[in-house]
């Protein structure tokens, strides 16, 4: 199902003998596009410091009580690499983070969790075998990004400014982001339109504005976005509006 980003900030993470803290941020990958870590507030756990928690790590989650249940307990969460999350996240503590857990890489391969597609097939009571190193590894560039930083992030169409990002929409089974959410209302009264991130021609992070090939009149007359629930149907006429094949076709 497709989901809310923001609406996923402060859901509750519990591990399997006890509440770790609350959803703050997410660490978006930016060239494959998908969500790889939560960053957790631990309050007065931890002495308060911040975890990743990868989404290989989820057991079930509770909508309806906006709670996240791990297959992790709490000793393990406790005894994981520590990380500054003012301080862009390395490659080598991304190795340290799941050689820790017993992950593999997701990146190196095809897959969008490296070896695989879910996050949730590669969890340790189901993927055992410790990640294997690739010498080239520390060298890689690392595509993480803060949510919260992107958010606010304006977008530029082929002519005029279109607007800002004011969210992502997330697929709760993959952790790929499906869609920036466009808020237009600087110019055309608040109306909200989604735009695949693959759709934008580049992304300037130093000018922290991301471009699309589109007019601002092409994008004004998009199918709107009301904040409702996404069906198959809205994204097949948002998809056949751009001249997108949807992602759902194989």
């Amino acid at each position: 199902m497709l989901r809310s980003l923001k609406d996923l900030e402060g859901y509750t993470i519990a591990a399997t003998d006890g509440d770790v803290g609350r959803v703050v941020d997410f660490l978006l990958d930016d060239e494959r596009w998908a969500i790889r870590y939560m960053v957790v507030e631990t309050g007065g756990f931890l002495d308060g410091r911040p975890v990743l928690i990868s989404p290989m790590s989820l057991g079930t989650v509770d909508w309806l009580s906006r709670r996240v249940h791990l297959a992790l307990t709490v000793d393990k969460i406790k005894n994981s690499p520590s990380v500054d999350t003012d301080k862009p996240v390395s490659r080598q503590h991304e190795r340290d983070f799941n050689r820790y857990y017993g992950y593999p890489y997701y990146w190196g391969d095809l897959g969008l969790w490296g070896i695989g597609a879910y996050p949730n097939l590669l969890s340790p009571g189901q993927y055992r075998e410790a990640a294997i190193e690739r010498p080239d590894d520390a060298l890689a560039d690392v595509h993480l990004r803060s949510a919260k930083e992107v958010r606010g992030y304006d977008v530029q169409g082929s002519d005029k400014a279109i607007g800002h990002i004011e969210d992502f929409i997330v697929d709760d089974e993959n952790w790929a982001l499906r869609y920036l959410v466009v808020d237009t209302r600087n110019w055309w009264f608040g109306k909200k339109v989604l735009v695949a991130p693959q759709w934008a021609s580049t992304v300037s992070w130093n000018e922290r504005k991301v471009y699309v090939d589109v007019s601002r009149d092409f994008v004004k007359n998009s199918p709107e976005w009301n904040t409702t629930a996404i069906n198959r149907d809205y994204e097949a006429r948002l998809h056949d509006y751009h001249g997108r094949a949807g992602y759902w076709v194989v």
